[in-house]
């Protein structure tokens, strides 16, 4: 077992909660008491009904998500949504508390965008000093724009994706920020980026992009599940005797 304050004292030293985008979200203790020493640990993308079935089996000591379990405070959030209330009064009657790693882990060392970059198997990777959030990279070798879409739709094992090839026929260096990144793209661009992958892209977005004759690949959400991989891979490194457990229950949508 290992305290649970040691593990966030360390967590905070690459995914302090000040580097956290404050003016859109919500990071920390979701609810619960924080617990003392702890020994298995529940790892999830989004916390919601459909995962409570393995929750309530595996009874873990603490739950940590990617997503904010509750974005904003108790009191917004439930006067609008009640399904959420009664899925944290579950979850609070288990005695099980929630912690949320969002955009601290996204823009922090060795989270979210590090891992994204490192699936691809870029080099010489760097923060964007204009978006540290953002990640840039380069290619082994340069690829074609439509290969290089077919290839980073097979690393990060979705079913689709949406590539607006409008600009180099041949891609090397690469921009990618996971999530819900597309108005950051201007910042790739600026970079001398080929390409830049990001998710949840709007019309006028797109419009832009091609406008500007610049390629845009544009993933699911979830391509942020490699943060159960990767932080599994964290917390072990601080007590090889953690039992950690990892679910990846989000589905992507039927293609039709």
């Amino acid at each position: 077992m290992i305290e649970m304050i040691k593990i966030l004292n360390n967590l905070s030293k690459s995914f302090p909660k000040r580097i956290a985008k404050k003016y859109r979200d919500h990071v920390g203790l979701m609810t619960g008491k924080m617990p003392g020493k702890v020994q298995k640990i529940f790892l999830c993308l989004d916390l919601d009904w459909e995962v409570l079935p393995n929750i309530i089996e595996a009874k873990p000591d603490v739950i940590i998500t990617h997503h904010p379990f509750i974005f904003g405070t108790k009191a917004s959030v439930f006067k609008w949504d009640l399904s959420k209330k009664e899925l944290c009064d579950k979850i609070d009657s288990m005695g099980i508390p929630v912690y949320s790693f969002h955009t601290n882990f996204d823009e922090g060392k060795g989270g979210m965008n590090d891992a994204l970059t490192a699936a691809l198997g870029l080099k010489d990777i760097y923060a964007n000093p204009k978006d540290p959030m953002m990640r840039i990279g380069y290619l082994p070798e340069e690829m074609n724009v439509n290969e290089f879409a077919e290839f980073a739709k097979k690393t990060f094992n979705v079913s689709y994706g949406l590539l607006v090839n409008a600009g180099k026929e041949k891609v090397k260096k690469v921009g990618i920020i996971g999530g819900g990144g597309s108005r950051s793209y201007p910042k790739a661009l600026g970079q001398g980026c080929g390409i830049y992958i990001s998710g949840d892209v709007p019309h006028y977005v797109r419009r832009d992009v091609i406008n500007r004759k610049f390629n845009y690949l544009d993933f699911p959400h979830e391509i942020e599940k490699i943060f159960m991989p990767t932080m599994k891979n964290i917390l072990l490194s601080m007590d090889d005797s953690l039992e950690i457990i990892t679910i990846d229950h989000e589905k992507l949508p039927t293609v039709i």
